[in-house]
């Protein structure tokens, strides 16, 4: 049998469109005039995400403050830069300042605007993007008072929502987590947006690069092919219809059509005709044709062979210019992507216009593969104000190279829309036939049309001609080159271009620490005169230090003040950099070669840029096997986690015969980890974890790390003849603000050993665990847990004794045979940050008994699965599931019934459920095939109605089984409702309950939240583990009253039975809770029905078919 469990083990991601669409980002607004600073009367009231609410005059000027209730006292901050004016509350700065709360929520000049008004005016619309524990995450921002989900994004794994004002408060406590006395987003929140208001579209963005300039030259990309590889192109869109001239399939998708959207607009914003728009969403080079290579599926993600191919089949098919707006992230070496891209660009004489990636928000060095690429034109993205775009990707690049190289209009871009597409359903068309989508995605396909520009104007250009002619006439903005290259392109100034810089950047690399005896470095910069005439350029340098300001001088120097060019040739000027002037300010320093031509003619800019090494050391690890020898397997992680160090991970594998791993590191403290292998491919021929969670890097050292210092782990249960399963040791540090984790999963713990190295840790940051599971006969487990702080344990014994055991005896129920199932026991220690579980499916019906370990506050949880099937990939399909609940802890040398998935099966209405009602929505949120034993979960059904009466009248109906996924619109005022739902089960499901109708009456009106009165009848027959009873036999029947009649609010309880499915009832005596009923016969079932009136009248009836059958 395969084994099953539960880890929480971080997994590698496939390549996606992490360069692709983000949610639209805004840009900020113009900055407005000068204000007088003579008070006005109050005008607007702008409502924070807080519940805050700011007051301002008729010029948009803070002028007064409403608290939220519960925030008096709170400090919110008013300041004014760039134009703009910002309110922020103390406890959203760290948040602000973290990139997981846009600032635009506190920007009151932005807010202030008559379109955001006018947008908000029902109350905050914002974007929730999830992480982590997204569903809990997902689940309070829903219930935050009376928030409405307006749309899904699917790709961002967000929600848009909208928030009355009156319930902001509610929202900001479900995103954020201030138990630690200073606000952070609450686990599985990633980002919060403000879902602002667009202006820039294609038509815009097509002027802002100048095409239409290159339009009236002549040049349209007339005669060139552009190859988009990406999720394919709807080819029936107006725009699109006659632009593609060859196609392939290369993803996994089953044909070439683009299901997903991404690849439609990318193409339509390099070379769609607009003819949908009458021309005014026309793409940049319109004259161009279109190659179309699905590489992407229609999730949007592909892989490397996939893309590889792609692009060779591009060349084959005569591509002037490929665009890939995808990425995945960089590494130091070249990977296949990256090496056919520079491939193709040296053989074929390609242009790869490349997307940067939108992980601007993680800071340098985010610049993605295959944008990476040295010969790649990869593309950053900015607004229609050429303001750089928050998510666009910044480098340097791993290897120091200045990325990207140029930047494009990428913010709020309009361009075709593929029918019926994800992104078409997510984010609505608007106008028909369009969407308008960001990222720098949306950046490249401009910079592809305009190459295509390029080309028509100089067919014989290659990548470096094309390449070079859109960075130097680029236009610079404010920014850095790892920030935005040469600039934004200019289309327009590039087709006058006849002198370029070829390369079209200089890097100088890293310059180790320290730098008091650095010496000048000198590099190249060669010019190309494309020409048939002469031209003197003459020179000059501009040079900013790692803090945006004006590096000393003398830091960047040219060799000359003027040079000419030869037409047809080249000449080269010396820049030299001399780091020393930097002094004690490390980081990156960057500049711009202006070369100008004589007379005030075309300018061409040159990005150069060198990185001033923090301060760092050499480390040199020297790897001991066990038997004292140079360690030839061995993999090592050292984690920086303070100091300079914060953040800086290096990962090595070693294999090979050196035992020696050299690394330079920036000072500071780290986490050594490393494990040692016998043979990697088999783990129990002998393995070593040696942990070193404190060390300190302050001068160049060599560190031996020992495996002989390890000592055996040896943990055992009372039953010999139990075989381990499962084993999992893990431990965890705690740093700032962040957590390192680092476990294994492994079968056994035999012959695995552990060590700790270093000092101990006294603080508390340090939890270790070690768990393993073990099974006999497929009957009998054993599950243990425990925990220990301050050091990771140099070797580790236990022998579990059945005293310090509890036993769980677990029935596992079935009403309908030939199936299998599982069940999950996962312990889980105070402090612990995982938990692991293991389980063998089984023939349903069976039991099992699991003793589990009691000691160090372990609390145990279950959770039991129904397959039903298998799916394409041959993976179990659940058809029923229930779990224990609460994790519980149990008593040493006691013993513990656990019976789940048997009759009667109904609706159970415990904590958190019921029907409810936010604002003018009702909805049903009950759980309807809570088992015998009451314990929640779920279930497959065949069919599912829902409905809603008010005042008799039919509001709607749906298939939601009251999970809360669906719900009915009504009126504000009062008025009398009935909510009924019937769901059946196949037989393939379960034979017994097959069929649940239920009923609930009351009255309702606007609300911003609440329960509604309902109840419900829970009937606890005793039944075996196939939900079967002695045939004919009379019994009595425990019946459970919930809800609103629970108690002493019960006003009236009337119970039925019938024995021929509901066609005839008898009624039965409810007395001291419980019924008198008769066993169904043999093969029959048996099904009840209930009546039942709150004391305010509230009603709800009960039926369940084939509650349980007779044997």
């Amino acid at each position: 049998m395969k084994r099953a469990c539960v880890a929480t083990i971080a997994a590698a991601a496939a390549v996606a469109l992490a360069a692709g669409m983000t949610s639209p980002a805004s840009a900020e607004a113009r900055p407005t005039a000068a204000d007088s600073a003579v008070p006005t009367t109050p005008k607007h009231r702008i409502t924070l995400i807080t519940g805050d609410r700011v007051v301002v005059d008729a010029k948009g000027r803070v002028v007064g403050l409403e608290r939220a209730k519960g925030r008096e006292g709170i400090p919110v901050q008013v300041r004014t830069a760039g134009g703009h004016t910002f309110a922020v509350p103390a406890d959203a700065a760290r948040l602000i300042a973290s990139g997981k709360l846009d600032q635009r929520l506190f920007d009151v000049t932005e807010l202030n605007k008559s379109a955001n008004r006018k947008a908000q005016k029902q109350g905050l619309k914002l974007i929730v993007d999830y992480r982590g524990a997204a569903a809990t995450a997902r689940s309070d921002v829903r219930d935050a008072g009376d928030t409405k989900v307006r749309r899904t994004l699917k790709s961002l794994d967000a929600d848009a929502v909208l928030t009355p004002e009156d319930d902001a408060p509610d929202l900001w406590s479900a995103v954020t987590d201030s138990r630690s006395g200073d606000a952070q987003t609450a686990p599985g929140i990633a980002h919060v947006w403000l879902d602002g208001v667009r202006t820039a579209t294609l038509d815009k963005s097509v002027n802002q690069i100048g095409a239409d300039k290159a339009w009236a030259a002549g040049y349209d990309g007339k005669g060139v092919k552009i190859a988009v590889l990406d999720t394919g192109i709807d080819t029936t869109h107006p725009d699109l219809k006659d632009q593609v001239v060859a196609e392939k399939n290369f993803s996994t998708a089953r044909d070439v059509t683009d299901k997903h959207g991404h690849g439609t607009h990318v193409a339509s914003t390099a070379a769609g005709t607009g003819a949908a728009s009458g021309g005014k969403y026309k793409g940049v080079a319109p004259g161009a044709k279109l190659l179309n290579g699905k590489v992407l599926n229609d999730s949007g993600s592909g892989d490397d062979s996939g893309i590889i191919a792609g692009m060779d089949w591009a060349a084959e098919q005569g591509a002037d210019v490929i665009n890939l707006s995808l990425s995945s992230g960089d590494t130091p070496e070249v990977d296949p992507v990256e090496a056919t891209v520079n491939k193709l660009s040296e053989e074929k004489g390609i242009l790869f216009a490349i997307a940067a990636g939108n992980f601007g928000k993680r800071g340098g060095q985010s610049v993605g593969s295959p944008g990476s690429a040295a010969a790649a034109l990869t593309v950053g993205a900015v607004d229609d104000n050429d303001k750089l775009a928050d998510f666009s990707s910044t480098g340097p690049g791993l290897d120091g190279a200045i990325k990207p190289d140029v930047t494009a209009p990428g913010v709020a871009i309009t361009a075709a829309s593929a029918k019926d597409s994800v992104i078409a359903k997510e984010v609505g068309e608007k106008p028909a036939g369009y969407v308008t989508i960001s990222g720098t995605s949306m950046a490249t396909p401009h910079v592809a049309g305009a190459a295509a520009i390029l080309k028509q104007q100089h067919p014989d250009w290659k990548y470096t001609e094309l390449k070079g002619a859109l960075t130097g006439s680029a236009k610079g903005g404010k920014y850095t080159p790892f920030q935005q290259g040469s600039g934004r392109i200019q289309v327009d100034k590039a087709i006058k271009q006849t002198v370029i810089a070829n390369p079209s950047s200089v890097s100088f690399g890293i310059q180790q620490w320290p730098h008091t005896d650095d010496t000048p470095v000198t590099e190249k910069v060669t010019y190309r005169n494309l020409g048939t005439a002469d031209v003197t350029l003459s020179l000059s340098v501009t040079v900013t230090n790692p803090k945006g300001q004006a590096a000393p001088a003398g830091f960047f120097t040219l060799g000359a003040k003027t040079l000419t060019v030869p037409a047809g040739a080249t000449a080269s000027v010396d820049l030299t950099v001399n780091t020393k002037l930097g002094g004690t300010l490390d980081g990156a320093y960057s500049a711009y070669v202006t070369a100008t031509a004589a007379g005030g003619g075309e300018s061409v800019r040159t990005a150069a840029a060198v990185q001033n090494e923090i301060e760092s050391y050499d480390v040199t690890l020297k790897m001991i096997d066990r038997d004292g020898n140079p360690a030839k397997y061995v993999n090592t992680r050292l984690d920086g986690v303070s100091g300079l160090a914060t953040g800086k991970p290096f990962f090595f594998l070693l294999y090979d015969e050196s035992g020696t791993v050299k690394v330079r590191v920036p000072k500071g403290g780290y986490i050594l980890d490393s494990t040692f292998f016998a043979d990697p491919g088999d783990i129990t021929r002998g393995a070593d974890w040696v942990a070193q969670p404190k060390l300190s890097i302050m001068k160049s050292v060599t560190i031996t790390v020992d495996a002989r210092t390890a000592k055996p782990v040896n943990i055992t249960v009372p039953d010999t003849a139990a075989k381990s399963g499962f084993a999992v040791p893990d431990y965890a540090v705690e740093a700032g603000n962040n957590r390192y984790e680092y476990g294994w999963l492994l079968d056994t713990y035999a012959n695995f050993r552990t060590a700790h190295a270093g000092p101990e840790i006294a603080d508390g940051s340090l939890f270790q665990q070690w768990a393993s599971h073990w099974t006999k006969d497929g009957e009998e487990y054993h599950s243990v847990a425990g925990g220990k702080v301050k050091k990771v344990a140099t070797g580790y014994t236990k022998h579990y004794k059945a005293s310090e055991l509890a036993t769980l005896k677990v029935g596992l129920g079935a009403s309908t045979s030939g199936k299998e199932g599982t069940v999950w026991t996962t312990g889980w220690l105070p402090g612990s940050f995982r938990s692991s579980g293991f389980a063998d499916p089984q023939t349903l019906p069976s039991t099992r008994k699991v003793h589990v370990s009691t000691a160090d506050g372990v609390k145990w949880e279950q959770r039991f699965e129904q397959h039903g099937g298998v799916d394409p990939n041959g993976l179990p399909i659940t058809g029923a599931s229930y779990s224990l609940g609460d994790r519980q802890t149990f008593k040493a040398g006691k013993s513990y019934e656990k019976i789940y998935n048997t009759a009667v099966f109904g609706p159970s209405l415990g904590s958190g459920f019921g029907i409810q009602r936010r604002g003018n929505e009702i909805y049903g949120k009950v759980p309807l095939c809570a088992d015998g034993k009451n314990h929640v979960g779920s279930s497959l059904f065949s069919s599912v109605t829902t409905t809603l009466y008010r005042n008799g009248t039919k509001v709607g109906s749906n298939d939601d089984p009251l999970f809360g996924n669906k719900t009915f619109k009504v009126p504000a005022n009062d008025a009398s409702y009935k909510l009924t739902t019937s769901v059946t089960r196949s037989v393939e499901v379960a034979a017994a309950s097959t069929r649940i109708d239920a009923s609930w009456t009351f009255r309702s009106k606007e609300v911003t939240s609440a329960v509604l009165p309902a109840s419900m009848v829970r009937f606890n027959a005793a039944v075996g583990l196939d939900s079967r009873a002695p045939a004919d036999k009379k019994v009595s029947i425990p019946v459970t009253v919930q809800g609103s009649a629970a108690g002493k609010n019960l006003k009236s309880l009337s119970v039925y039975v019938s024995y021929d499915y509901g066609q005839t009832w008898k009624k039965v005596t409810v007395k001291n809770g419980k019924i008198g009923v008769t066993n169904p016969a043999k093969g029959k079932g048996i099904s009840f029905h209930a009546k039942i009136t709150d004391k305010k009248n509230n009603k709800s009836t009960i039926s369940i078919y084939n509650a349980y059958y007779g044997k």
